[in-house]
């Protein structure tokens, strides 16, 4: 089974919603972990999107190897005790999804620089200790502490995609909270989505 659609989405941009969406059209999603793979064994506890897309790169030569039976990737980053991997930043390993999946579709969620922030600073430790303290592409270890921070990280990778994308027909930025949202993801994969709305929904950052 060939990828057929990776999200290079940041957490909290609508990344569980999209997984949601892209089930519901018939996908084989893998969102962040792999819960039904993972075991209480040390190295087996928490198994990660983003840890076998390089495992599958540096072992075999092609990111998608331990990730057979998935069609569809909704999050990709995580944060985890001394990992933090960002594949989505990762434009030479991209370039490899690419050109071993032909028709590959790339599509970045997004929401308002603000409001996602906002949502960050209120996931858990996310935005108040994980981000600031680990290795983050573009965001050095004790940077991530504000929003004010957060947002030009935040902004700056849409930007870095845009340039990386330009032209290129097969990448889609999508606000999840425009209200057409759902008919342009579906006009930009070829199908029908039949659900749209909020998933994994933060009630913290609504209050």
């Amino acid at each position: 089974m060939s990828l057929k659609v990776i999200n290079l989405g940041l957490p909290k941009s609508g990344t569980t919603t999209l997984g949601k969406a892209l089930s519901q059209a018939g996908y084989s999603v893998a969102d962040h972990r792999l819960r039904d793979r993972e075991e209480d064994k040390p190295g087996k506890r928490r198994i990660f999107v983003g840890s076998l897309l390089y495992k599958g790169l540096y072992e075999r030569g092609d990111p998608m190897a331990y990730l057979d039976g998935f069609d569809a990737l909704s999050e990709v980053s995580f944060i985890h005790g001394k990992f933090s991997v960002w594949p989505q930043f990762d434009f030479a390993l991209l370039k490899v999804l690419k050109d071993l999946n032909p028709g590959l579709k790339f599509i970045a969620t997004r929401r308002d620089a603000a409001s996602h922030s906002k949502s960050i600073m209120a996931w858990n430790n996310l935005g108040t200790a994980r981000l600031p303290a680990s290795t983050v592409p573009g965001l050095p270890i004790g940077y991530g502490k504000t929003a004010e921070q957060q947002m030009i990280w935040i902004d700056g990778h849409y930007e870095a995609l845009k340039h990386w994308f330009r032209e290129d027909p097969d990448y889609l930025e999508i606000n999840v909270a425009d209200a057409g949202a759902q008919a342009r993801v579906g006009a930009f994969l070829g199908r029908d989505l039949p659900w749209w709305g909020q998933a994994n929904v933060n009630r913290k950052a609504r209050s």
